[in-house]
């Protein structure tokens, strides 16, 4: 299955992707979309924000699952966790929305070792680094991706 490929070289190898998103074909696989991707390598590079070059990668009028290999430090470590997103836009069709929201914990238990997760239904719940912070480390993290919150 691609898409646990995929999680597993975002788990285990530096070179990997630094975010991915995924959809539903129109077989009901969940697949990687083409162009729907980040690679750690990018960063730096033609990419210098990689959160909010993802967040412009988040459909208008569909929704996605995705996947986010974020960096923080907490006040005892330096950290990278892997956060699984449910993006389900509000304007959204409503069968994408079921459907999506009903084969969310299929795909999750396939990614074994998410740490964090994260359900957005509109751009202002995705906003920037600091909006991701709050919504899946509380106050614990001090930077996020290299940035003070």
């Amino acid at each position: 299955d691609g898409v646990i490929k995929v999680f597993n070289d975002m788990k285990v190898c530096e070179e990997a992707q630094k975010t991915v998103l995924f959809c539903l074909s129109e077989d009901k696989n969940i697949i990687l979309g083409e162009g729907n991707e980040i690679l750690v390598g990018d960063v730096g590079q033609t990419i210098h924000d990689p959160y909010t070059a993802f967040v412009k990668m988040l459909p208008d009028k569909n929704c996605r699952y995705a996947l986010y290999d974020t960096i923080y430090e907490t006040k005892e470590s330096k950290k990278e966790d892997l956060v699984f997103i449910f993006w389900a836009t509000e304007w959204a069709p409503l069968t994408s929305k079921m459907i999506y929201a009903s084969s969310k914990n299929a795909i999750k238990k396939k990614l074994t070792g998410i740490k964090q997760e994260l359900q957005a239904n509109c751009y202002e719940e995705v906003k920037d680094c600091c909006t991701l912070a709050e919504k899946v480390g509380g106050s614990a993290f001090i930077p996020l991706e290299g940035k003070p919150l």
